[in-house]
């Protein structure tokens, strides 16, 4: 009997959290859930899920794998670094055709005090309802839509933000994004700064290719990289307005300004 959803997990190198990802998915009969590795240097476990092989870099074209060598109507996607909330899968059943985005909550590995990166995350970083809302896309961390309006889309096109290039393309398409709060997923908060730092160098490159790739004037992309410095200032109040201790406040304003300025640094290295 063909399967009537899929969960599609992209991999690379990250065996325990791909190993509390599996455990915690709930899968009902008739889900599919296949892990696509990309490259990993150890043998990966993936229990009683598919195991797939993409030899292709990056992250798109693992997902678009993984849809290539499935067939059930429903596709579900996750990141094996996510932590699925129990009802996840079950919750995803419910969304239709989609393309339906959900809750991303910040999650700490390592007790507290928050390091700064730590506590910047948890102020910043994954707010799907908001790229959703305002932006127009959802990160594929959390994303379900129907095999139809996936391949009237088109797949997910690697080295650039493929998030946001592929949510901008189902929009123009007829198909924008909508957000669910209740299909909801943890997603771990970056230890350290150069864990943090790399996150953002991939990023900014991706966007500058985004950029190049919409036609974009070089002149706009100055613009925001001198703005940076700028935004580190208006963003200051949600930092201390944010559930943190004092010390963790003080860390996260240090990482807003000093990442803020090193993006900045880097946009305009990167002229496109």
């Amino acid at each position: 009997m063909s399967a009537r959803a899929v969960v599609i997990i992209p991999h690379k190198d990250d065996q325990l959290r791909l190993a509390r990802c599996l455990a915690a998915l709930e899968v009902p009969e008739g889900v599919e859930v296949v892990v696509v590795d990309n490259g990993s240097r150890d043998p990966v476990e993936t229990g009683t899920a598919r195991l797939l092989r993409e030899p292709e870099a990056g992250a798109a074209a693992a997902r678009n794998r993984g849809v290539a060598e499935t067939d059930a109507p429903l596709l579900f996607f996750i990141d094996s670094d996510c932590l699925p909330a129990p009802d996840w899968v079950r919750v995803a059943l419910t969304c239709g055709d989609g393309p339906v985005g959900g809750t991303v909550e910040v999650f700490h590995e390592t007790p507290r005090p928050l390091s700064g990166a730590q506590a910047f995350e948890a102020v910043f970083a994954f707010d799907n309802e908001a790229y959703i809302k305002r932006d127009g896309f959802s990160g594929t961390g959390n994303l379900v839509v129907s095999r139809a309006i996936f391949e009237a889309v088109g797949p997910f096109r690697g080295g650039m933000s493929e998030d946001k290039d592929w949510g901008h393309r189902a929009a123009q398409a007829g198909h924008p994004v909508s957000f669910r709060g209740d299909l909801r997923v943890g997603h771990p908060s970056r230890n350290d700064w150069p864990a943090l730092a790399r996150k953002w160098q991939r990023l900014v490159e991706e966007a500058r290719l985004l950029h190049a790739a919409h036609g974009k004037s070089r002149a706009r992309w100055i613009l925001r990289a001198l703005a940076m410095p700028l935004s580190a200032v208006v963003h200051t109040p949600r930092v201390l307005c944010a559930d943190l201790s004092a010390g963790e406040k003080l860390r996260a304003v240090a990482t807003l300004f000093r990442l803020r300025t090193a993006r900045m640094v880097w946009m305009l290295r990167q002229l496109p």
